[in-house]
């Protein structure tokens, strides 16, 4: 497999829901980069990070576009978020099956043949601004 092609396969298993999939394509040490908040290194913070998701998001990524560098180690990715909002995340706004579009993007890098970092990037300021404005 290519790195560009783990790079679709991590996508791939988001897409369907596949966790352990996308854990298999981490590097042991990899570096997570949260929007807007913290960084997590390794599988473990990376399980808990999908775990807390899962139980508060439910989001299929469209029109993906794919970049990398020459070297094939760096990867830029653009896409659509489509999700609904599950369950309240802590000091988010109340969730209440809202559902939401909106931009993102993700910076990866490779290392050793596993994905080792994970940047991403998107609005949170618009996504709070949609789910605010649906109704209960």
């Amino acid at each position: 497999m290519t790195p560009l092609d783990t790079i679709k396969h991590y996508y791939d298993c988001f897409n369907s829901q596949d966790w352990q999939g996308m854990l298999d394509l981490l590097h042991p040490d990899v570096r997570h980069d949260i929007n807007q908040s913290d960084t997590q290194v390794g599988i473990d913070a990376y399980r808990s990070f999908l775990q807390h998701m899962d139980e508060c998001y439910q989001e299929v990524l469209e029109n993906i576009v794919y970049m990398s560098d020459d070297s094939g180690t760096r990867f830029a990715c653009e896409f659509t978020v489509n999700g609904m909002y599950k369950k309240t995340d802590g000091h988010l706004p109340p969730a209440h099956g809202q559902t939401y579009s909106l931009p993102a993007g993700a910076f990866l890098e490779m290392l050793e043949g596993k994905i080792y970092r994970v940047t991403m990037y998107y609005n949170l300021r618009d996504w709070i601004k949609m789910v605010s404005e649906q109704a209960p």
